[in-house]
């Protein structure tokens, strides 16, 4: 899924890089992307399971594995899956294993990082602990001394700062593990779509207004070369902002429209997947899997979000 890095990156590392305006589409909707650009058509083989992960690149570390250990390794997998070890596999537990799957680059990427805010070692990070290591002990002293755009500098910590706290469910300004995963990457969490939302106004609105016009949402995209003819894909983009973003045809998006542009209501894909592979290996049709069925379609799964598109095969069983 790609989204605009500016608005959903740690805000410092957007300060630290000088950024070119592109000439390419950016694009600002977060949403379920189809899990793969093949047809999901098992009669002729099972290339969308293979690649309905957007990690789908790694799907080929299966190829290095025999039937026999690919097997062995579902297998391990499956009782992770059956959380409540009743012998069965639901929906519900398929398709929450495929959204941990999917979100696992998030959550290794926070672990990577934590030991670098973590300061005292007690498994949490406070907003000081996040201030002091990104933005130096002198954050607070009056000017910014040694700083480049002491303004921006000072914006972008005041900003870092109320997405902290919207991220902090508890008021008490100590991130735990997931508040901090919700700071870092708001758009994976509902509660955060208030902040996501805001950002976005702030990121594209330029003349204050806390909405966003036609110009405002193409130069968010788009900026001309020497009096270049528009593309085509530009004119779309107008076309849509008029028919289909702003909904009350006053010419501008507010808060309401924006957030129906960057998180429009679509199909559940991980829901799809989870009742796909529950169907086609379904024996008894009790409507969820043994492992014994599981096993029984090894092929299928492997090659599905289930693995993490073959990838968790090769990981030992303590990773998990």
């Amino acid at each position: 899924m790609k989204l605009l890095s500016v608005l959903f990156a740690v805000t410092l590392c957007s300060w630290l890089v000088t950024c070119v305006p592109t000439q390419e589409k950016k694009d600002r909707i977060h949403h379920g992307k189809d899990l793969s650009d093949h047809k999901h058509d098992d009669s002729k083989d099972f290339q969308y399971d293979h690649e309905a992960f957007p990690g789908r690149e790694d799907a080929k570390t299966f190829d290095q594995l025999t039937p026999e250990e690919s097997k062995e390794r579902l297998g391990k997998i499956v009782d992770k899956i059956d959380r409540d070890k009743d012998g069965f596999i639901t929906n519900q537990e398929l398709k929450d294993w495929i959204a941990h799957a999917q979100n696992r680059y998030i959550y290794e990427n926070v672990n990577k990082h934590w030991r670098d805010y973590d300061k005292n070692k007690d498994d949490k990070i406070s907003w000081e602990e996040y201030k002091n290591t990104t933005y130096g002990y002198a954050a607070d002293e009056e000017p910014f001394y040694d700083v480049p755009d002491k303004e921006r500098y000072r914006n972008m910590m005041k900003r870092d700062e109320r997405r902290f706290k919207q991220a902090d469910k508890d008021g008490d300004l100590i991130a735990t593990r997931d508040e901090f995963t919700a700071f870092l990457h708001p758009e994976e969490f509902d509660y955060m779509k208030d902040i996501v939302i805001t950002e976005t106004i702030e990121d594209i609105d330029k003349n204050g207004d806390m909405l966003v016009d036609v110009n405002e949402y193409i130069a968010d995209m788009y900026t001309p070369e020497n009096d270049e003819p528009e593309p085509e894909w530009v004119k779309s983009e107008r076309h849509q902002f008029a028919e289909h973003r702003d909904l009350n045809k006053d010419g501008k998006l507010d808060r309401s429209e924006i957030g129906h542009w960057i998180h429009p209501h679509e199909y559940d894909h991980t829901d799809l997947e989870a009742k796909h592979l529950i169907y086609e290996s379904d024996k008894d049709r009790d409507d969820k899997l043994t492992k014994k069925e599981i096993l029984d379609n090894w092929n299928m799964f492997v090659g599905s979000q289930a693995t993490n598109y073959g990838e968790d095969l090769t990981r030992r069983h303590d990773e998990f």
